[in-house]
C-alpha cells in the first residue's frame, strides 16, 4: 500500500522559514522522482520543486528559486522542502508527489497535503 505522509506545515510570519517532510512507503522510493506541489485557494495546483530519483537533478518554479530547496534521503524514504524567506503568496496546501514512467505506464502518487500559512 502506497503512502505519502506530509508534515511540517504551520503558520509562519513573512520572512520566516519552514521545513516540510514527506515520509514514503509502499514503493521503491529511489526509482521515483519526488516533487512538491502547492494549491492556494481558488488557484490550480502548481509544481514547486522536483528532484530525480538519484537526486542528481532538480527543478524549481521561478517563484521559489533561491528561497526553497528540495532534498531527499533515499535511505529513509523521505523528501524534504526547506522554505526560507516565506511570503504571503506562498500560503497554500503543499502536496508531496511520487512519479515515474515504467514500461510505458505512468505511476503517480499523492499525499494528503499540509497547510502552510504565511501571515503576520
Amino acid at each position: 500500500q502506497v503512502q505519502l505522509v506530509e508534515s511540517g506545515g504551520d503558520l509562519v510570519q513573512p520572512g520566516g522559514s519552514l521545513r516540510l517532510s514527506c515520509a514514503a512507503s509502499g514503493f521503491t522510493f529511489s526509482s521515483y522522482a519526488m516533487s512538491w506541489y502547492r494549491q492556494a485557494p481558488g488557484k490550480e495546483r502548481e509544481l514547486v520543486a522536483a528532484m530525480a530519483g538519484a537526486g542528481d537533478s532538480t527543478n524549481y518554479a521561478d517563484s521559489v528559486k533561491g528561497r526553497f530547496t528540495i532534498s531527499r534521503d533515499n535511505a529513509k524514504n523521505a523528501v524534504y522542502l526547506q522554505m526560507n524567506s516565506l511570503k504571503p503568496e506562498d500560503t497554500a496546501v503543499y502536496y508531496c508527489n511520487a512519479g515515474r514512467v515504467f514500461r510505458g505506464k505512468k505511476y503517480d502518487y499523492w499525499g494528503q497535503g499540509t497547510q502552510v500559512t504565511v501571515s503576520s
